[in-house]
């Protein structure tokens, strides 16, 4: 960005008395579905939020990744992905890399990338739908350095293609790889691409993002792993960041073959929360200071499928259930498992996501729509609601930075609406 606009962005997040971060990578600066973001706006007209901008985007269900000025995007079709650099406050298009992505969609599953871009150090680095991993200069796009990872490794089969993000941690880029040759994860130099460690399991890639932790003083990778492989195996993997040894792992996958894990794990503490939604839902691991681990409690109605819940003083929040009938956030007490309330919130959210910021809780729904809410032991209740578009595959989480929220329409809606990233004023005036 030039300096004139980063002063000027600067200058009007002052004024707000907004206290500002970036959103780097798919789960948010902290990895949990969660932003340090104060000084938000809380309440709406009834148009709802204000837009400041929108791009066109082709297929995917890619989050944005914010930082320094920058906002990248990515999506692809029709034998392409494409990757952008955009001017976060303004959505100005600034440098562009695409290539030939050849995937052909199975199961009645959409084209496009699953996986979100991360920005680390001055650079971007995305995983595309075939097993094409970039590493991209972030102020001009150009490619510092490229592996076709489908053909150096030989990748076991997936269902929907390469999902999950990459990790940047301790010095390393994280990509949940699964091989024939059993290399689950692997560590990469962010630098060079080349190659630092292993993690063997037998546990091929699954669609959940690998997450950081740090667990008794030991930094650590956790992976919800889980491939299409007969019969269906996969499940946690705790993994030491340094070298890759796998320190624990507890199974946990559906019975279905045609079955597939898209949450990524939850930190509680010393403990792990993964879900699944096909037939076992929901299983809290406890690592113990030697990594042992073992089920702390199961909760099979605690189903969360296409978004990942999000824990908050000793409890869990996330949208359960695998249809959109039966879809309801649900909340459960993270020390004993035990369910204290669900609430299909009018039936419009139904498989939504979820963030933390400010003190409350942001809600988008599959279809488009929008809410603040505030949520504890004793229920949820809607500060503000919009309908900001109707379409329907809104699962992709948002990014909020800088008082700007980015939302991903995924799907043609009504009114003739494409496919897009959308550009919402979130900054509170300042009293």
């Amino acid at each position: 960005m030039k300096p004139r606009m980063l002063l000027i962005l600067a200058a009007s997040l002052f004024l707000s008395g907004i206290h500002a971060a970036d959103w780097p990578r798919f789960l948010g600066p902290a990895d949990d579905c969660s932003s340090p973001e104060t000084g938000l706006l809380k309440k709406w007209p009834a148009s709802g939020p204000k837009k400041l901008w929108e791009v066109e985007k082709s297929a995917g269900y890619a989050c944005p990744a914010v930082a320094g000025g920058w906002c990248v995007i990515f999506h692809g079709g029709g034998g392409r992905e494409t990757i952008e650099g955009l001017v976060a406050a303004t959505g100005a298009r600034k440098w562009k890399h695409d290539y030939a992505a050849e995937y052909l969609p199975q199961f009645g599953a959409g084209e496009g990338p699953r996986s979100s871009p991360v920005i680390a150090g001055g650079r971007v680095f995305v995983a595309g739908i075939a097993g094409d991993l970039h590493c991209l200069d972030l102020s001009t796009g150009k490619v510092v350095w490229h592996r076709e990872l489908a053909k150096e490794y030989r990748l076991s089969p997936t269902f929907f293609g390469r999902a999950g993000s990459p990790l940047v941690v301790d010095g390393k880029l994280i990509v949940s790889l699964g091989t024939e040759d059993g290399k689950s994860l692997v560590a990469l130099d962010p630098a060079t691409g080349r190659e630092l460690w292993a993690a063997k399991s037998p546990w091929g890639a699954s669609y959940a993002s690998p997450i950081p932790a740090i667990l008794h003083g030991k930094k650590c990778v956790l992976a919800f792993q889980g491939g299409m492989d007969k019969p269906p195996t996969g499940g946690l993997l705790v993994v030491d960041a340094a070298d890759g040894r796998v320190l624990a792992s507890v199974p946990h996958r559906a019975e279905m073959w045609a079955s597939v894990s898209v949450s990524s794990p939850v930190v509680a503490g010393s403990r792990v929360f993964i879900a699944e939604a096909y037939t076992e839902g929901g299983l809290c691991v406890e690592i113990a200071p030697d990594f042992s681990a073992k089920p702390a409690w199961r909760a099979k109605t605690f189903d969360t499928y296409l978004t990942t819940a999000v824990h908050h003083a000793g409890l869990l929040f996330g949208f359960a259930g695998m249809s959109q009938q039966n879809a309801e956030l649900a909340c459960h007490d993270a020390a004993t498992g035990r369910e204290l309330w669900r609430d299909d919130l009018g039936g419009k959210f139904q498989r939504g996501s979820l963030l933390r910021a400010d003190g409350a809780f942001l809600a988008l729904g599959e279809n488009g729509d929008l809410a603040w809410l505030t949520l504890d032991a004793r229920g949820a209740k809607v500060i503000a609601h919009a309908k900001l578009f109707d379409a329907g595959e809104t699962w992709t989480l948002p990014a909020l930075s800088n008082g700007l929220l980015y939302v991903s329409q995924n799907q043609p809606g009504a009114g003739g609406t494409k496919p897009r990233i959308i550009c919402y004023d979130f900054a509170a005036p300042k009293k």
